[in-house]
């Protein structure tokens, strides 16, 4: 049976899996038991509790929705919307110059903070890492802007050059997942490969989830 998230319980399932094994959270935290599988694509359609993907390697998928299951969205934030003390999620690639640079930034409520704390392998492309954390600080430079995070009594520093994607957590219904709309979705796999999840995030007003 479906129902909607609100935003604070949203993200929760974002990020758990770890949204992020990883973020485990970005998580979102593992859908059910077996192997996370995370799903990047567009909806080919929703029938009942079985979603059907087509991801962004072309690969056409079959998602079991677990008794449950919810969805969230994902709308357009700014750079200037993260201010220090903030918890963020931060997906970034080693830079040839040294340090890391973000590939899409996550600014989570207030109530989620905390939540999958950490530096993570991540799969958005090959090398790249998930970082949740809380901002020490956000400076402009020559460079663009760089943000510091600290996590685990560690901090790490990450470039965020213009054009990066910076989105925060919103409502979303299932009227949502129409055909077409781009999807985020951590699965669980079966050993007979099947797989299942319990939450789906969804693009708002041709936002693309950029996890």
């Amino acid at each position: 049976m479906f129902q909607t998230l609100k935003p604070t319980a949203l993200v929760l399932g974002m990020i758990a899996t770890g949204l992020l094994t990883g973020l485990p959270s970005l998580a979102f935290a593992q859908a059910a038991k077996g192997e996370p599988v995370r799903v990047r694509g567009a909806i080919v359609a929703l029938q009942g509790d079985s979603l059907q993907v087509k991801t962004r390697e072309g690969e056409t998928v079959d998602l079991a929705l677990a008794d449950g299951w919810t969805v969230s969205g994902v709308a357009s934030a700014t750079l200037g919307d993260i201010k220090p003390g903030d918890f963020v999620g931060i997906a970034s690639l080693p830079k040839a110059d040294g340090g890391d640079g973000a590939l899409e930034v996550l600014v989570f409520p207030p109530a989620m903070k905390g939540t999958g704390e950490g530096s993570y392998g991540w799969d958005l492309k090959p090398n790249s890492t998930m970082t949740n954390a809380t901002v020490a600080d956000a400076v402009k430079d020559v460079n663009g802007r760089t943000v510091t995070v600290s996590f685990h009594g560690k901090e790490k520093k990450i470039a965020v050059p213009d054009g990066t994607p910076v989105v925060t957590i919103a409502p979303a219904t299932k009227d949502d997942l129409k055909p077409g709309a781009r999807v985020f979705v951590t699965a669980a796999k079966a050993a007979d490969g099947k797989l299942s999840a319990q939450r789906v995030v969804v693009g708002n007003n041709g936002v693309v989830p950029p996890m």
